[in-house]
């Protein structure tokens, strides 16, 4: 294999980036913090939010599955109702204590994970990483650009998974997009919503699933976060690399930092 032919992050110790035809890893600082406050609130988020993509894909699975099969999402409810003694009677022991333990190892490990690539972040910034602004392939293309925030938002808003394909974060799109059509198909929450629209309001809390429901706001608000943040920090590693460019291509080797 000829120099020229190998991308210039294989030839990096500490890269920060990486972009794919389908999408671009890209490590940056992020608050530890809110990736666990997002694996809090969903097993597997935060992992995704870091782009451990396997990793947060099985843990949003499990997450289902045991969640559904224990009632968890039902107890909680009957428990924030006051209905104290149905939530009891609703949850399944067998699963629900398979679930203690992959929901605190979640969080855990989206701490630790984001303290290690804060780290790698750190020394990637200072080694000057190149990366490759565009990729092409047979079935797909992708060409860094700067794309606006707050459309990135306002897709996600409008269907969770948009906002991510907007900024070609096409795995994660493509699984948000997915599970917010099935938990909303499940949980019954459009006829519960024309219901809500007509007036008919004792019909709705007959319509809607609330075990399926409540899913949704943790999917519906992380899709906008992390497609905003997303956006964000491409936008920045759009700007780091064209300047990148023009330090290398035209700048005087004889010109000194002013830092």
């Amino acid at each position: 294999m000829k120099l020229a032919d190998i991308s210039p992050t294989t030839l990096t110790r500490r890269p920060k980036a990486y972009s794919y035809t389908y999408n671009i890893s890209l490590i940056h600082l992020r608050n530890p913090w809110v990736t666990a406050w997002w694996s809090a609130s969903f097993p597997g988020f935060g992992h995704i939010f870091l782009g451990s993509y396997i990793k947060g894909f099985m843990l949003v699975f499990w997450e289902i599955i045991i969640n559904t099969t224990s009632h968890l999402n039902l107890a909680i409810y009957y428990t924030f109702t006051g209905q104290f003694q149905a939530a009891t009677q609703t949850l399944d022991q067998r699963w629900l204590l398979l679930y203690i333990g992959a929901y605190i190892y979640a969080i855990w490990d989206g701490f630790r994970s984001t303290i290690e690539l804060n780290k790698c972040a750190i020394l990637g910034e200072r080694e000057g990483a190149q990366l490759l602004p565009a990729r092409m392939g047979a079935f797909e293309i992708n060409i860094m650009s700067k794309r606006i925030p707050l459309l990135a938002a306002f897709w996600s808003a409008t269907m969770p998974g948009l906002g991510h394909l907007y900024t070609h974060r096409l795995p994660s799109g493509f699984f948000f997009f997915i599970w917010w059509v099935v938990i909303c198909y499940q949980s019954h929450v459009l006829p519960g919503i024309h219901l809500t629209l007509t007036g008919d309001f004792a019909a709705v809390a007959q319509a809607v699933d609330v075990q399926w429901l409540l899913y949704l706001p943790s999917l519906y608000l992380f899709a906008a976060y992390s497609a905003y943040n997303h956006t964000v920090e491409f936008n920045k590693l759009f700007d780091a690399e064209q300047a990148n460019y023009l330090q290398r291509r035209y700048q005087d080797s004889r010109f000194e930092l002013p830092v």
